[in-house]
C-alpha cells in the first residue's frame, strides 16, 4: 500500500512543488571525485578578478656581491685656500708650564753718565741787562762738556738732569739770576738787598735732548745786580748730572 502511494506523489507533484514543502533543492554529484580537476573548475589559487597581485621585493645580501679593497690612488691637488674666518672665542687658561732651565748670563750694563760741577772765585757786578755768567773752577766735568769760558753745558746724553745753583748775596744790592735752557728761563733765584748776605740756592729736575745747553743768566733791573765772591773760597757754584738716561724712560 506504501508504494502507490510514494508513486502517487512523486506523478502529482511537480518539481515547482518542491520548494513549497520547505525541501531544499541540491545539485547531483558525483559519488566519487575525478582523478584530475575539471577544466572548467576554478582554480583555487588563481588571483580573483579586480583583486591587486601581491609585491615581491628581493633582498640581495650586499656583503656576498662586496669585493676586495683596491690600492689607495694617487693625493688630488691641493684646493685653493678658503677665506679666513672671524676669530673663535678665548679659550680657557692653560696649566702652568715647568720651569725653564737658567739662561747663560747677560752682557754688563751699559750705563750712560753726565755730570758736572763748577764754580767762580770772583764775585760779578752787571753791567748789561743780560749777562752770562762764566765760571773759573772746575769740580767735575764729565767728556768735557762745560765751557768755563761761556758758561754753558752742552747735552749729549738726553735725558732727566738734576740741576742746583747756589750763589751768596752782596750787601745792600739784588741777586737775580735765572737757570736757562738755551734761550728759556726755567727757574729764577733771587734775593731783595739787604744789609746782610745771605747764601741762596736754587734746584730742579730737567729733561734735556741732545743738543740743548743750560746755563745761569745775570739779569740787571732797576737796581744794581751783583754776587758775592772772594779769590780765597768758593762762593758760587752751579751742578748738575744725569739721572736717568732717556733710553730708560
Amino acid at each position: 500500500m506504501a508504494v502507490p502511494i510514494l508513486v502517487f506523489l512523486v506523478l502529482v507533484l511537480s518539481s515547482e512543488a518542491w520548494p513549497g514543502l520547505g525541501l531544499s533543492r541540491r545539485p547531483c554529484v558525483h559519488c566519487c571525485h575525478p582523478a584530475w580537476t575539471p577544466a572548467t573548475a576554478p582554480n583555487p589559487y588563481a588571483p580573483r578578478r579586480g583583486a591587486e597581485l601581491p609585491r615581491v621585493r628581493a633582498n640581495i645580501d650586499i656583503t656576498i656581491l662586496k669585493g676586495q679593497k683596491g690600492e689607495p690612488g694617487t693625493r688630488g691637488h691641493s684646493g685653493l685656500s678658503g677665506q679666513e674666518g672671524p676669530p673663535g672665542l678665548r679659550g680657557f687658561q692653560g696649566l702652568q708650564g715647568q720651569k725653564g732651565q737658567r739662561g747663560p748670563p747677560g752682557a754688563p750694563c751699559q750705563r750712560t753718565y753726565a755730570a758736572f760741577s763748577v764754580g767762580r772765585h770772583q764775585g760779578l757786578h752787571s753791567t748789561s741787562r743780560t749777562q752770562a755768567v762764566p765760571f773759573d773752577t772746575e769740580l767735575v766735568n764729565l767728556g768735557g762738556a762745560f765751557d768755563l769760558a761761556t758758561g754753558r753745558f752742552l747735552c749729549a746724553e738726553p735725558g732727566i738732569y738734576f740741576l742746583t745753583l747756589t750763589v751768596h748775596t752782596w750787601n745792600y744790592k739784588e741777586t737775580y739770576l735765572h737757570v736757562m735752557r738755551n734761550r728759556q728761563p726755567v727757574v729764577v733765584l733771587y734775593a731783595q738787598p739787604s744789609e746782610r748776605s745771605l747764601m741762596q740756592s736754587q734746584s730742579l729736575l730737567l729733561m734735556l735732548a741732545v743738543g740743548d745747553t743750560i746755563w745761569v743768566r745775570q739779569f740787571h733791573r732797576d737796581r744794581d745786580n751783583a754776587i758775592y765772591g772772594e779769590p780765597g773760597d768758593l762762593y758760587i757754584t752751579f751742578s748738575g748730572h744725569l739721572v736717568k738716561p732717556d733710553a730708560e724712560l
